[in-house]
């Protein structure tokens, strides 16, 4: 069950919270919320996943009487998209590790945020890293791979041991809803080979799951190559 929480217990104890970053998320934690799952920006708090979180309404309202010009997004795909990303980021990421965003990505801002608490990461936009945070998206991924079967080429498996994928595993379609919902502008895709955009759509009305079977097909052909 859900606690009710008193803003004048907090305030008697004579601690006066600001709006930084750290005293935000410290209110959080003692009101209940699990800031492991939110994701922060000075404007808006985002719940990356609901439960686990614990940011019941109660607590929203809670939280809101303390910050009132900070808006807690409650947004289902938004919660999609990080489930799909974490299936990724969970395997790719060690503990306390440094960790290279690119630029001007807010999607990937969004995601990664969290993990500074989750794993104690720290994101860094110059110097040295242990990973670098690749913002290749789902469509991108599956049409790179049918640009390098149609040249010939085969499949070109990239070295990922100093990379994190955060988005490989969602589609642009979900971005852009995200963003647009979001007041944001949208993205676009970064391959523009003709002939696979062409098959990809194609193969989108036939089977509107094909695109993860593709980047598994991919990914699982590799690790058989490495062991052979």
């Amino acid at each position: 069950m859900d606690l009710i929480f008193d803003i004048s217990s907090l305030t008697d104890e004579k601690e006066d919270f600001t709006s930084s970053k750290k005293d935000v998320l410290k209110f959080l934690k003692i009101i209940g919320v699990d800031t492991r799952f939110i994701s922060y920006t000075p404007e808006k708090i985002y719940i990356n996943n609901l439960r686990f979180s614990k940011f019941s309404r109660t607590r929203e309202a809670t939280f809101n009487k303390q910050y009132p010009d900070i808006e807690v997004v409650r947004n289902s795909l938004f919660q999609k998209i990080c489930s799909k990303s974490a299936k990724n980021l969970t395997l790719e990421i060690q503990p306390n590790s440094t960790i290279l965003m690119p630029e001007d990505n807010y999607m990937i801002e969004l995601l990664m945020e969290p993990y500074t608490r989750k794993y104690g990461v720290k994101l860094v936009y110059e110097g040295d890293y242990d990973l670098a945070a690749n913002p290749v998206i789902l469509d991108d991924e599956v049409n790179n791979i049918f640009s390098s079967i149609f040249a010939g080429e085969g499949i070109d498996f990239r070295d990922k041991t100093n990379e994190t994928y955060p988005l490989v595993n969602v589609p642009l379609e979900w971005i852009n809803s995200f963003l647009k919902m979001d007041g944001r502008d949208a993205i676009e895709s970064v391959n523009d080979d003709e002939l696979a955009i062409s098959f990809s759509e194609f193969l989108e009305d036939v089977a509107p799951q094909y695109k993860e079977n593709v980047v598994s097909a991919a990914n699982f052909i590799e690790k058989k190559l490495k062991t052979e």
